[in-house]
This record gives C-alpha cells, structure tokens and sequence, in this order.
C-alpha cells in the first residue's frame, strides 16, 4: 500500500528547514529522519510517531492515537496516530513535535 503523499508534504512543512532531517522509505512507507533517529513517518494514511517508552501512556491516551503494531506486535514508543488525528495542521505539527522532542533527546547517529 502507497503511503499518503499529501501527509508527507505537510510533515515536510512541520519540519521546516530544521537541519538533519532525511527522508528515508521504511515500514513500507516514508520516515522522517532526525541525525539519524527516527522521529515521524507516513505508512498508508497513518502517522508514525516515535513518542519513546516515557511518552507512550500520554500519547496513548490521545484521540485518534494507538500501538504501532505492523507485525502484529506493538513496537515499544511508537504509536499511529489516524488520519483523523492529523486533519489539522495544529494536530499534525503537536504530533511531529512529539517525535523530533524524543529523537531529539537520541544521541545522533
């Protein structure tokens, strides 16, 4: 399944021109690279957001938010987020500075 292209170009725009950013195809989708760490992605019409083990419960408990579970098994502190959690630009941006707050917090690789 293609990824939603419309959702990458407004993560694009989240992002901005922030430095160390890469574009990466991964999960059979887009990810969204911060020096070297996964922050946010496309796969499908879902967001990926990498929220870490710390941020998980918080970001579970918000609308539209559930488990990454693209094997059949969740991936610890990572969650999609449904389309319509991102319908907004507010929503998208909260979202992907949830994921460039954790990878942030990485070690660059």
């Amino acid at each position: 399944m293609p990824f939603n292209e419309d959702l990458a170009l407004r993560i694009r725009a989240a992002l901005g021109s922030r430095d160390g950013v890469v574009e990466r195809k991964m999960f059979g989708g887009i990810a969204f690279m911060l020096s070297g760490n996964m922050c946010v992605g496309v796969t499908g019409d879902d967001l990926m957001v990498r929220v870490g083990p710390g941020g998980l419960d918080d970001a579970m408990a918000q609308p539209h938010a559930r488990p990454m579970d693209f094997t059949g098994r969740p991936m610890k502190g990572f969650v999609y987020v449904a389309p319509a959690g991102t319908a907004k630009d507010d929503s998208l941006k909260q979202w992907v500075q949830r994921g460039i707050d954790f990878a942030g917090s990485l070690p660059a690789k």
